[in-house]
């Protein structure tokens, strides 16, 4: 046997994705233990193995890869619960962590309070040194600082440190100095150096990364060596990969060292799986969605590609590393209603997690959250939630609802519930809005790749919130993002600065920069086993106009690089401004600036394929099981609908809304104003009735 699984820790439940032999796959969801996220997931292997009837030994003896995302990263940064981190810069920028770039978040809020930095002030160290733009030393590194900087930090008992110097992309020399020195002195402590790193021009991006990597490496060592012990001791041999931020994967060793690049870990796993759910049914575009129990993500794929930003955030902290361009919101079923001070009705961002977890779940939770909304207006099914695993508590959902929002508002109990349904679709299409508006796109012109586990049931709602005809959600829906870890590459992103007028780059340092770039990365590929003949290689550069301050990333092809040809590659980055912002300085004739060269090196690997299913015709009453009272959100009333058996519909069955379809791991809501039919690969598509014609032609061809 030849076993592939995908692993994606979350903050309330763990998923598991295990594709067996034949290419069939089953889905698996265990509660996430925060305080140990290992402990899930071997819960998690441990249930996969006795549904084969295998000791757990004999299970992972059959697993060739696993394929893992964790939030422990992205935790840590939330919750500032990372390792105590000490910072040696440049004297005179100690403060650059809480100046940032100078700019305020909020312009006209004088009340909004400043991020709080990763390191404290007394453990900002000021050295003596100084380079130039161009790399000349213009004041030498004062060892003596180094020295008593580094006896401080022993003093101080500091886990990990962060060395960042003013222009080390130009000349690393320095830091390579204090990296020296420091890994001799404290051999124990997680060390970044910034040029390693993120060799890049912009000192509070490169500063702001080099800090967040030192601060949550140690967590991520922490939790992947207890991972792979518990592995190995039970007797696991495979291969065991690490999800990016930037929707690749690489091995443990590579994400320990750059912890920073797993910020977003599984998120990334979402767009990447929606690349491949859209194209089945001849989409080269979608924007998909996640919903899950504490957060709600959405990101953009264009052209079978997904986004990629290097201008992301963490917890308003600046991540200048590239990750899918992934925003993230607290909306998930665990999200918690509240009122403001104002008398309004909030949901999130706060989430009952998974434990307490919502009032429902029975468990000590008091607190009203979107599941509760959602068992109260018959969306969910409290006696089949999560495949009957759990029975879910009514009485408890509604007292909680009754007394925290129903009352202080004085509308009854439906009003509440739908109030809180119709709030946190609002905040999830607002999402939505920022991966496709602000990015100069339409979302209407894009199908919606709807998953999580709440994900569904919220769908149509968001859909019709945005005008969005059609809505796509796979079988693997509940399990989306550890669906998208197994049909990752591995992807190592590389950058070099070379900042100057576009039209007078030499040629040669262009193509030598390029190729030492994509030869580091052809080196890393080949040692984590993937064959030459399995390499590919996006180019890119970061332009602007001169005296602008942002950038425009433009992927370039290997030919122009071969002939530096400058004129094509400014076009592209003409038209691509003009589609952005509205406008280009062509005839102008502008100078456009180059400031990064971007190589992102991709080891391709085996993926999974979707099974094909037999056409089965449109009549789908044989998976009809009951009928239920259900709120019809348009039409503000309960309707008796029919609930259907999701494991039972095949290729062209179609449902009419309303109605309900319910999985073990996720339950699906058809509102009025949508039909539901099911592919050949075994998804289902939710479209308006108003484009049937055009919708079913596609699904069923």
């Amino acid at each position: 046997m030849n076993f592939k699984i995908g692993i994606d820790v979350g903050g309330t439940f763990t998923d598991f994705l295990l594709v067996l032999d034949d290419g069939s796959s089953k889905i698996y969801k265990v509660l996430s233990t925060p305080q140990d996220p290992s402990v899930a997931t071997l819960t998690g292997l441990g249930e996969m193995a006795s549904d084969q009837n295998l000791s757990l030994e004999e299970f992972l003896g059959r697993v060739a890869v696993i394929v893992h995302g964790t939030t422990v990263t992205t935790n840590a940064v939330l919750t500032y619960s990372g390792a105590k981190t000490a910072l040696l810069t440049t004297e005179g920028l100690r403060d650059t962590l809480e100046m940032r770039r100078g700019i305020r978040e909020r312009q006209y809020d004088n009340r909004y309070p400043n991020v709080e930095p990763l390191v404290e002030r007394y453990l900002r160290i000021p050295v003596q040194e100084r380079i130039d733009y161009n790399g000349e030393i213009v004041t030498p590194l004062n060892l003596t600082n180094v020295e008593s900087a580094v006896d401080f930090m022993i003093q101080e008992g500091v886990e990990a440190i962060g060395v960042c110097f003013m222009k080390a992309f130009a000349n690393n020399k320095h830091e390579e100095q204090v990296g020296d020195i420091i890994q001799q002195k404290i051999t124990q402590a997680y060390l970044t150096i910034s040029n390693r790193l993120l060799p890049t021009i912009r000192f509070y991006d490169r500063v702001s990364t080099t800090v967040l990597n030192s601060y949550v490496g140690p967590t991520l060592k922490r939790y992947l060596s207890a991972l792979m012990s518990k592995l190995q001791k039970a007797k696991y041999e495979g291969i065991l990969l690490i999800m990016q931020s930037n929707g690749g994967v690489v091995s443990p060793d590579v994400a320990i060292e750059r912890a920073a690049v797993t910020l977003l870990s599984g998120p990334a796993g979402g767009p990447v799986a929606g690349v491949e759910y859209a194209a089945a049914q001849g989409y080269d575009d979608c924007i998909t969605v996640d919903m899950g129990g504490t957060s709600f993500d959405a990101s953009m794929v264009k052209d079978k590609t997904p986004m990629v930003t290097t201008s992301g955030e963490i917890n308003r902290l600046k991540l200048a590393l590239p990750m899918l361009n992934v925003v993230t919101i607290g909306a998930g079923g665990g999200s918690i209603g509240w009122i403001d001070e104002g008398g309004l009705l909030k949901m999130g961002p706060q989430s009952a997690g998974a434990n307490p977890g919502p009032a429902c779940y029975d468990l000590g939770g008091e607190l009203p959250t979107c599941t509760d909304a959602d068992l109260v207006l018959g969306y969910l099914d409290k006696d089949f939630f999560a495949g009957g695993r759990i029975s879910l508590n009514l009485d408890k959902c509604r007292d909680a609802i009754e007394r925290h929002i129903a009352g202080p508002l004085k509308l009854d109990l439906t009003e509440a519930a739908a109030g809180m349904y119709n709030v946190i679709n609002v905040n999830m299409a607002a999402a939505v809005r920022e991966v496709s508006v602000k990015q100069g796109y339409d979302p209407r012109d894009f199908p919606l790749v709807i998953a999580g586990g709440a994900g569904p049931n919220h769908a149509c709602m968001i859909a019709l919130e945005l005008e969005i005809p059609v809505m796509i959600i796979p079988r693997e829906s509940s399990i989306f993002c550890a669906a998208g870890m197994l049909r990752s590459d591995l992807k190592h992103d590389f950058v070099s600065t070379y900042a100057t007028e576009l039209e007078a780059a030499d040629a040669a340092t262009f193509k030598k920069s390029f190729g030492d770039m994509t030869a580091q990365g052809i080196k890393l590929l080949i040692s984590e086993g993937i064959p030459q003949n399995r390499i590919e290689h996006i180019y890119s550069l970061d332009l602007r106009y001169v005296k602008q301050y942002h950038e425009v990333n433009v992927e370039i092809s290997s030919q122009e690089i071969e002939q530096a040809d400058f004129g094509s590659i400014a076009a592209r980055f003409h038209t691509k401004h003009n589609a952005l912002f509205g406008y280009s300085l062509e005839e102008e004739q502008t100078p456009v600036e180059l400031i990064n060269l971007r190589v992102m090196c991709i080891g391709q690997t085996a993926k999974p394929k979707f099974q094909l299913e037999a056409y089965d015709g449109p009549d789908a009453s044989k998976a009809r099981k009951k009928s239920r009272p259900v709120y019809l959100p348009l039409q503000q009333a309960f309707k008796t609908v029919d609930v259907y058996d999701g494991a039972e519909l095949k290729f062209g069955n179609k449902v009419v809304g309303p109605a309900v379809i319910e999985q073990a791991n996720t339950t699906a809501f058809v509102a009025p104003e949508f039909s539901l039919l099911v592919d050949k690969f075994g998804s289902y598509t939710m479209y308006m009735k108003t484009d049937e014609e055009a919708a079913e032609i596609r699904i069923l061809n």
